[in-house]
């Protein structure tokens, strides 16, 4: 069985196309984080329900069948990172998306990942 080799056997590259996109590629530091914050399997979760309505934390800690702490936890990382956004009213704390770029990712990430199972 012939072992299949999946990269140059040589090494040559476009000059003008790597020195074009090696400044252009810097656009992405700092997106990690995003990528990072929705890696987990909780997080995603909270995420989509948070596109769906504003929630509070017991709301969160509800559907995800955590602690109130848990989901606080969770909650707070999603804020730092930029992806929610809070308000108090009164003694409860109300979460919601923190603009619609987000919704837009995890739409995209689902039709993605529908595309895919369907093959």
């Amino acid at each position: 069985m012939e072992k299949q080799n999946d990269t140059c056997e040589i090494f040559c590259f476009n000059e003008e196309k790597v020195e074009r996109l090696r400044s252009e590629v810097s656009v992405t530091d700092g997106l990690a984080t995003v990528f990072k914050a929705l890696g987990d399997d909780t997080r995603i979760k909270i995420v989509y329900a948070l596109s769906r309505d504003e929630l509070c934390v017991c709301d969160v800690a509800s559907i995800i069948g955590s602690t109130v702490a848990a989901a606080s936890h969770h909650l707070r990382f999603l804020k730092n990172v930029g992806l929610a956004k809070h308000r108090r009213q009164g003694k409860m704390m109300f979460y919601s998306l923190n603009d619609a770029c987000v919704n837009t990712i995890i739409e995209a990430a689902l039709k993605h990942y529908r595309h895919n199972s369907a093959k």
